[in-house]
């Protein structure tokens, strides 16, 4: 059986078809070559129109049934990665009401403030294990306040990856991790949380039914079947956020491990069996896409805005537009440390792991007779290294410790200065695989439908291409580099 993965993300909708056997992906596309248009009518907005979405998506499926001839036809189940946190909202006639509140919108930060007050921080935190902030829940109080006539139209509410599978089966459902994305689940109780919705004034018809990750929520239309070049009543068999999706793609299911990731921000994402929080709210926990009621699997995550849009603005700015290998050659020849340069690389916006504080970026200790474009280089991937390793260790207090940190051969990642600072500075073992969302949720497809009988055996043919280990000659340089800008942190973030 071929295995067919989404994954809809901000900038562009990918699609790879993996050969269920092996796990070996046999093509991939992804459109717009560009990237997505995102609406934004005020400062703070950020709105997608679903067309869009549906659009790429029917292209990148056509250019990878097109690359596989007539094998398009053992095509036997798809699954849906998507980005998080969004709105999609329909009237009952599934027609699409409003753009996307998409997850970097954040107008609605006032309204999950006032939630998190009125509820109280303490059932906030031991219920929903989050401040109601800006997600999903946030979102649609602000539809409701700002757009009541719109707000009276609607039937349902929907993520991102609910609404392309309404699309593609013509059935309206949700997850139990999608719920809890969007700040609706009380983990105490194991059912949406009846507080928020009464407090926001919500009435639980507007949620759709809630299925596992990993289940059959719908099977492909016959009047798309053609149109997408798919066997016609295929199942969808998974969906997730892009996140948890990430993590399963890097097959990290269990308490203890730990997926990273770092393009434009950065993100770790660490599994646990434990419901504990961090009372400054600065990470965030959802139930993992293996969570049951038998088997606890949470997942917490950090999310740091200020990570590889920090490389890719030297790039275009101070380094002549020369290669991002280029520049990574160039750092590698300085020592770590950088000979006293010091990057925070905070410059994209309000940091949740900060308290939510805009610092800007900061770049100190620069010596006009010492330092070269080489010296920016390495201090910036050691700057997006060692405020990986601050967010860990707030992290750790919610019990994620790895030793171990898997992640997609791809971004940051690919640079050798960042993995070596990374490994030293925070202790782990760091593990680069060749796979990414859209291979993660066709990997997902086939557990949910059933064709692989365990999550171990849908990911027996996952082997790591990079092995990167601490580097006990240089962790005391590391560290002492790692205390220089954890106080330049702390003076700015007093």
């Amino acid at each position: 059986m071929l295995l067919l993965g989404i994954d809809l993300g901000s900038s562009s909708v990918k699609a790879s078809v993996i050969e269920g056997e092996s796990g070996k992906c046999l093509s991939t596309a992804f459109y717009p070559t560009d990237e997505m248009k995102i609406i934004a009518l005020k400062p703070g907005w950020a709105e997608q129109d679903t067309e869009i979405w549906w659009t790429n998506l029917k292209a990148s499926i056509a250019d990878c049934t097109d690359k596989l001839g007539q094998k398009k036809n053992d095509i036997g189940a798809i699954g849906i990665s998507y980005q998080m946190h969004g709105l999609v909202t329909v009237d009952r006639n599934n027609k699409v009401l409003r753009p996307s509140i998409i997850w970097c919108d954040s107008r609605a930060v006032s309204y999950g403030e006032k939630a998190f007050n009125s509820l109280g921080k303490d059932h906030c935190l031991s219920h929903l294990l989050n401040s109601p902030g800006n997600f999903t829940a946030s979102k649609l109080a602000w539809v409701k306040e700002n757009e009541p006539d719109l707000y009276s139209k609607i039937h349902k509410i929907m993520l991102p990856g609910d609404y392309i599978a309404l699309r593609l089966t013509g059935e309206i459902s949700t997850s139990f991790t999608g719920l809890s994305e969007g700040i609706f689940w009380d983990f105490t109780r194991n059912m949406v949380s009846e507080e928020l919705m009464s407090y926001f004034g919500f009435n639980s018809d507007i949620l759709p039914e809630a299925t596992p990750s990993f289940s059959i929520s719908g099977r492909l239309l016959k009047s798309l079947a053609s149109e997408l070049g798919l066997p016609p009543g295929i199942p969808v068999s998974y969906r997730a956020g892009d996140q948890p999706n990430n993590a399963l793609s890097l097959n990290v299911l269990n308490p203890g491990e730990v997926a990273a990731t770092a393009g434009t921000s950065g993100v770790i994402y660490g599994v646990t069996d434990k419901k504990k929080y961090d009372p400054l709210s600065r990470v965030n926990t959802f139930l993992h896409v293996n969570h049951n009621h038998t088997d606890t699997r949470l997942g917490v995550l950090l999310c740091i805005n200020g990570t590889g849009i920090l490389n890719s603005w030297l790039r275009r700015n101070t380094g002549g537009n020369m290669s991002y290998n280029e520049m990574n050659n160039m750092a590698e020849k300085i020592s770590p440390g950088s000979d006293g340069l010091c990057i925070l690389p905070f410059g994209n916006g309000a940091e949740r792991m900060l308290g939510n504080k805009d610092l800007g970026s900061r770049i100190t200790g620069l010596n006009f007779n010492t330092h070269t474009g080489a010296h920016l280089f390495r201090a910036a991937q050691e700057g997006i290294a060692f405020s990986f390793r601050y967010g860990l260790d707030i992290m750790k207090e919610t019990g994620i410790d790895p030793q171990l940190i898997r992640a997609g051969e791809a971004n940051m990642f690919l640079s050798k200065v960042f993995r070596e600072s990374l490994s030293n500075i925070t202790g782990t073992v760091i593990h680069l695989y060749n796979t990414d969302g859209s291979i993660g949720a066709a990997r997902g497809a086939g557990i949910g439908c059933g064709f692989y009988k365990s999550e171990k055996e849908a990911f027996k043919g996952l082997a790591a291409v990079g092995v990167t280990e601490p580097d006990r000659s240089k962790s005391v340089d590391y560290e002492e580099a790692y205390l220089k800008w954890k106080n330049l942190l702390s003076e700015i973030n007093y």
